[in-house]
């Protein structure tokens, strides 16, 4: 492929990364649907916010963000990277298909502290079929076991932690983690163990930002869905 050709296919992608973006900030929305969203006081007490509330850390009521333009960014940045990174690949449709469903969820997550089980199970059918069909007509069966045991590597540790006395893992980012392993287990060992460990960096280092700077307390419940994402997709683009 052509230096004109591999940018022109970046380029396209990063575009459709972006118009899905622009498309997760509502159905995430219509997802989250008429159950009633938390805010957080900053005092670590969960309160009843109104329908479709904006989850905010540490303030006293919802705010807005993200928003749907904020999302197109994300998406144009995320679809984009994984055209670089993985373009050559005929894994990469069913790859930006988990990265489009990864945005609603990370919408989910950052609203109202839902991963909904609709959602996670499209991220598990679009790896569980996508890849192991391009597995087969590339020749490359074997790539499905690794992805297998990604997936029971990944549920059963963070279900370990979830189950750990006063952990902050829910069964929904337990169940988001799993249906990732499947891709990550895919692309490969290097791209596993990346994936398992970039999520809790990436939340310790977020935590201790917003305790550094007075926006949360320590009791203060945060979303870890958009950090397990990001450090899938952080993995599948770096290794």
């Amino acid at each position: 492929m052509s230096a004109v050709t591999m940018a022109g296919a970046v380029t396209g992608t990063a575009v459709l990364g972006a118009l899905t973006g622009l498309a997760a900030v509502p159905i995430g929305r219509r997802a989250v649907g008429r159950a009633t969203p938390r805010r957080f006081t900053g005092l670590g007490r969960a309160e009843a916010g109104p329908p479709r509330a904006r989850w905010a850390v540490g303030c006293g009521g919802p705010t807005v963000g993200p928003g749907r333009w904020t999302v197109a960014v994300v998406g144009a940045v995320v679809y984009g990277a994984l055209a670089v990174a993985r373009g050559d690949e005929p894994a990469l449709p069913a790859l930006l298909l988990v990265a489009a469903v990864g945005l609603v969820l990370a919408v989910t997550d950052l609203s109202a502290l839902r991963l909904p089980d609709p959602l996670v199970g499209a991220v598990a059918l679009g790896g569980g079929l996508g890849l192991p069909a391009t597995a087969l007509v590339a020749g490359e069966p074997g790539r499905v076991t690794t992805a297998l045991v990604g997936v029971g590597l990944s549920l059963g540790g963070y279900l370990l932690l979830a189950l750990l006395p006063g952990a902050r893992l829910g069964f929904g980012d337990v169940k988001l983690a799993a249906a990732l392993g499947f891709p990550l287990g895919w692309l490969g060992w290097p791209v596993l163990r990346l994936g398992l460990l970039l999520p809790h960096l990436l939340a310790g280092v977020t935590v201790l930002v917003l305790l550094a700077a007075g926006r949360i307390r320590r009791d203060t419940p945060l979303p870890f869905g958009p950090a397990i994402l990001a450090g899938a997709w952080l993995a599948a683009v770096l290794t």
